[in-house]
């Protein structure tokens, strides 16, 4: 039997960042995955020509200019820049909330209409907000609430916003500019070509297994390898012994239509309640594609269950307890290193699993 330095369980960039440092060094990785591509949830499909994003919109962005530098060593990055759109019941909006929000929604001209009529709809909360509506009310008013963040928040996480505590939106970006860069970082792009560019460097010279579960061979796959890199649900690793932690999973439903443009931006979010999906992605404006027809993909937010892909972690108080309890487990794992959103049960962004992964091996190979 062959045997390896690294099994890494899992193919997304967590995995990729730690086999390339690991590679750099010289060391031997197999690479295991359930699915039947590697790149975990930024795997991009070819589709009329078009880089379609998969398992939905993957837009880089970061302020740390040493993770920019590392995955631009990878790939060349555009310069697209995210500019949602929101539809409300046909009333579109620019996102994040900003000038052209409050003029459109209130014809307001100037920052200081907007912000006073802003200070005078959240006047309404009183004290420590108790839920996530009180919260976003007391945050951006009631008008951008019920219209922008109520049904959209509702879809995507199954509960009325009066459930859902108030910690979730610890803030909602409020611009008294005409600035429809969603992000504040210095730096954002698409990379050329898509996401699989960046994949296929990260793993070069790796061993790679796709269509299997290391979970169901877990004593013959540890037997291959020194250490074990486990980018899976880190209660699914300990056999769920003190329960199942909460996700939030994600229907994606694709089409191609023959038009040149059908929504003009990449992203619009459909913010009414009664609209079942939360997003459309028009896959060619991430990368100004001129294409005669275009893919689009609708996105459903759905309850997890065993066997579906885990999106989002719910990290409210109770899942975060429990979660505390497998960390500690895993702190005990000896030749196992727990990394990336599901093994760390943290909602990351793209450069923050980058940045994540860096630090361990860093650590690791010094």
């Amino acid at each position: 039997m062959k045997h390896y330095d690294y099994i890494l369980v899992g193919s997304g960039l967590y995995a990729g960042v730690f086999a390339w440092y690991a590679k750099q060094r010289g060391k031997t990785c197999l690479v295991l995955e359930r699915r039947d591509h590697i790149g975990g949830n930024v795997y991009c499909e070819d589709v009329e020509g078009i880089h379609v994003h998969k398992y939905g919109a993957h837009i880089f962005h970061t302020s740390n200019k040493k993770v920019w530098e590392f995955v631009n060593s990878l790939a060349e990055f555009n310069r697209y820049t995210n500019s949602p759109v929101a539809n409300y019941k046909g009333e579109m909006y620019n996102m994040p909330f900003n000038m052209n929000t409050f003029s459109k929604m209130w014809g307001v001209c100037t920052p200081a209409q907007a912000k006073a009529r802003i200070d005078e709809q959240r006047s309404g909360v009183t004290g420590e907000p108790k839920n996530l509506e009180e919260q976003a009310i007391s945050l951006v008013g009631r008008d951008i609430y019920e219209k922008l963040v109520k049904g959209y928040t509702e879809k995507q996480w199954g509960r009325d916003c009066r459930e859902l505590p108030a910690f979730i939106i610890k803030r909602l970006p409020v611009r008294y500019t005409y600035d429809n860069n969603y992000f504040n970082d210095l730096y954002q792009g698409i990379p050329i070509g898509g996401y699989n560019v960046i994949i296929d460097k990260l793993f070069a010279g790796c061993e790679i297994e796709t269509a299997v579960d290391y979970l169901e061979n877990k004593a013959r796959y540890d037997a291959m390898g020194d250490t074990v890199v486990y980018t899976g649900t880190i209660d699914a690793y300990f056999g769920y012994c003190f329960g199942k932690l909460e996700y939030r999973s994600l229907r994606f439903e694709s089409e191609v239509l023959d038009e040149e443009n059908h929504q003009g931006v990449a992203v619009v979010n459909y913010t009414d309640r009664e609209t079942p999906y939360t997003r459309i992605i028009e896959h060619k404006h991430f990368e100004f594609g001129t294409q005669p027809r275009t893919v689009i993909t609708r996105e459903y937010p759905v309850s997890w269950e065993e066997g579906m892909e885990p999106y989002y972690p719910v990290n409210d108080e109770t899942n975060q307890a429990l979660y505390q309890r497998y960390a500690e487990l895993a702190a005990n794992e000896e030749n196992v290193i727990f990394g990336g959103r599901l093994g760390e049960y943290k909602y990351y962004d793209m450069d923050k699993v980058i940045e994540s992964a860096m630090k361990k091996a860093e650590a690791v190979f010094g």
